[in-house]
């Protein structure tokens, strides 16, 4: 049987995993569950993944959750993966692993919370918890900084020095495209500073022309939207497609 992708593509973790089988030429059907009209909760999609969130994907009787996990098999199930994608090298495999655990504790929280406090609870004209923006803001900033000044250390564009893209850049980039949402001062305040990402971001991109950019049209369309709209004259319906969608992933 075909893979089956069960995604929604205002998810990040669900855009990842999207991007890596249409680069790789991994056969698969998308079923799009979409998050605004909460089909992630309902008991059919239980039986997917009983977590209730997305990404999640069937493969045959084998079913999975968790992006990190997905890209991980998809990488050791699918012939025809390039080894960069994930290295079978122990001691590389390992230090990738070191980037996805960082990843979810660090850049993955700051992105989202900051993101829905500043511009997606606002657009609903909702009152945002302003300390976790604030703290969210910090740990934006540092987490920025551990990737420039740690993460990319070395010689090739990629995270840990490496010359090709592997599921750990991709990950981690596409969080960095909920920014795309903020206006752009906001977000060139956050980016501008580090040089370095800014640069990994384009390779990243570049490396997966020309899904990058047709998976991500989705996220550019709901930028658009709040870019043309006042905040608190958003469309009340629309804003809370677009907050259900961006807090309910993986």
């Amino acid at each position: 049987m075909k893979l089956e992708v069960y995604a929604d593509r205002m998810s990040q973790p669900s855009r990842a995993v999207i991007i890596f089988c249409k680069v790789n030429g991994i056969d698969y059907t998308e079923r799009k569950v979409d998050i605004s009209k909460r089909e992630h909760l309902t008991p059919e999609f239980a039986e997917i993944n009983p977590m209730k969130q997305l990404p999640a994907i069937v493969d045959g009787n084998f079913k999975l959750f968790e992006s990190h996990s997905i890209l991980i098999y998809l990488a050791c199930a699918f012939p025809g993966v390039a080894d960069h994608w994930y290295p079978a090298n122990l001691f590389k495999r390992s230090k990738m692993h070191s980037v996805l655990y960082w990843h979810h504790s660090n850049l993955r929280r700051a992105a989202d919370t900051y993101v829905t406090n500043t511009t997606i609870l606002p657009a609903l004209g909702h009152p945002s918890n302003q300390q976790a923006a604030a703290e969210a803001e910090k740990l934006l900033f540092s987490s920025l900084s551990k990737i420039e000044s740690f993460w990319l250390k070395g010689d090739g564009p990629f995270l840990l020095g490496r010359n090709q893209p592997s599921i750990a850049d991709l990950s981690l980039v596409c969080e960095l495209m909920q920014l795309e949402v903020l206006d752009e001062k906001d977000r060139e305040r956050f980016l501008g500073p580090y040089k370095k990402v800014q640069q990994w971001i384009k390779h990243t991109r570049n490396a997966t022309s020309p899904h990058f950019d047709n998976v991500h049209n989705i996220l550019m369309k709901v930028k658009e939207k709040l870019k043309n709209k006042p905040l608190m004259e958003a469309n009340h319906g629309g804003a809370l497609d677009i907050q259900k969608r961006l807090r309910s992933r993986i």
